[in-house]
């Protein structure tokens, strides 16, 4: 079987992952090159962990170069959210098949720019909707011992919302609002359970109630006299390790003035059938209230499941009976990351068609998209690409990065 050559713009930690879950699925798939503006440090990094992989990629510091001197199987789109589709659209020009992370864009003039680049040749990185919980759901649904889903309340309590308040995540430029970064990946998976009944409108809310305060920008949580106390401080005692005073950390407050995103929102979602879904998240939640799952009501039965327990139970409703499946250890996000893997390795060679494609990336943006501007505007939004005078596609006007700033700015790796 004839190897395969890898490349990765912008080597986070989700980008590593995603690279090295994909080499795992086929001993001819090689990491060939990787495109990064902190190029240097990542193969000093690599060098020092004695990785096999520093002796035969090459390194690059921009994507355009990469693109143009290596002749590449497939490309993993790695970057800060703000770069997804611009590097996206790049890589395309090449007829290269990519993995693209999510979300698929963070503007309007972005989705609309990758829309009209798309091929079929694109494995969006939406892992849920093949983890084995939604897999056994469809499953289910799909038998019609539930009736058709009449009704959808999901939810996403994050239990790591640090992230998004104490590392560059806290940037909104970069994530443009906490739809995009995590309700992406439900939005994804209601849809795909619930087949060719489509969304049509959506009406949203958002709030920031915890994580604000009047401490000053750019305070990291070393620096704080309340680190000792406060419990989002890498120092303070509730943390499963907490440092030392004396360690360093990258940390940043989570109650300084320049600490962006809403920490809650939730959603309703009209769908073209008339019944509807509520969805809301929210990231201060710790520890056992962490929780991430659905309940779908048919009117034969209720289907519920968790993440965070592994489980599933069906509820009837004519009869007493209640089904609980309780499913073994999975890897990451509920095994979907190795079956996009796999799939991503079959796309590359021709074998099979994309099992996360880039119409589903699309459609789950656009719905975040709608879903942040209901929130600011207090308006239900249609669902559906904007459109011209004349019925074609349209880029509302909006100041685009140059290729210079771009690279300029460019990304950094994920913590960690």
């Amino acid at each position: 079987m004839s190897h395969l050559r890898l490349g990765v713009i912008g080597y986070g930690e989700r980008a590593r992952h995603m690279a090295q879950t994909i080499l795992r699925q086929d001993p001819n798939v090689q990491l060939a090159a990787i495109a990064d503006p902190q190029s240097e440090s990542i193969m000093q990094r690599m060098t020092s962990e004695a990785s096999e992989i520093a002796r035969s990629v090459h390194t690059y510091d921009s994507a355009d170069t990469m693109l143009d001197c290596e002749d590449l199987d497939g490309v993993i789109i790695g970057t800060r959210c703000s770069l997804h589709a611009k590097m996206a659209v790049k890589a395309l020009k090449h007829d290269i098949p990519l993995f693209l992370e999510k979300p698929v864009a963070t503007t309007m003039e972005d989705l609309m720019s990758l829309k009209a680049a798309a091929n079929s040749r694109i494995v969006v990185s939406f892992p849920l909707r093949v983890s084995e919980l939604v897999k056994l759901a469809s499953e289910i649904i799909n038998s019609g011992r539930i009736g058709s889903i009449e009704h959808v309340q999901a939810w996403c309590n994050v239990p790591y919302g640090s992230v998004y308040f104490q590392t560059w995540y806290r940037d909104e430029n970069e994530t443009h609002g906490m739809f995009l970064q995590k309700a992406c990946h439900d939005f994804d998976y209601i849809n795909f359970l619930l087949g060719d009944n489509k969304p049509k409108t959506i009406c949203a809310m958002k709030s920031k109630q915890v994580f604000r305060g009047n401490h000053p920008a750019g305070l990291n949580c070393m620096d704080c006299a309340e680190r000792k106390t406060c419990f989002e401080s890498p120092y303070h005692a509730s943390r499963l390790a907490p440092l030392s005073l004396d360690m360093p950390s990258k940390e940043m407050c989570a109650f300084a003035v320049d600490t962006g995103n809403e920490d809650s929102g939730s959603a309703l979602i009209q769908y073209e059938s008339g019944m509807h879904a509520a969805y809301s998240q929210n990231f201060f939640s710790r520890n056992k209230a962490a929780s991430r799952g659905a309940r779908l009501i048919g009117y034969h039965a209720t289907i519920e499941f968790d993440w965070y327990t592994n489980s599933l139970t069906v509820r009837h409703h004519h009869t007493p009976r209640v089904e609980t499946h309780e499913l073994g250890e999975t890897e990451n996000h509920g095994g979907g990351d190795t079956a996009l893997a796999a799939n991503f390795v079959d796309v590359m060679r021709g074998e099979a068609a994309s099992i996360s494609p880039i119409e589903n990336g699309l459609l789950s943006c656009l719905q975040c998209l709608k879903a942040t501007e209901s929130a600011a505007t207090h308006r239900f939004e249609e669902i559906e690409f904007p459109k011209s005078d004349t019925g074609a596609d349209a880029v509302p006007e909006q100041r685009s990065r140059s290729d210079a700033d771009i690279n300029q700015t460019y990304w950094k790796p994920l913590p960690g």
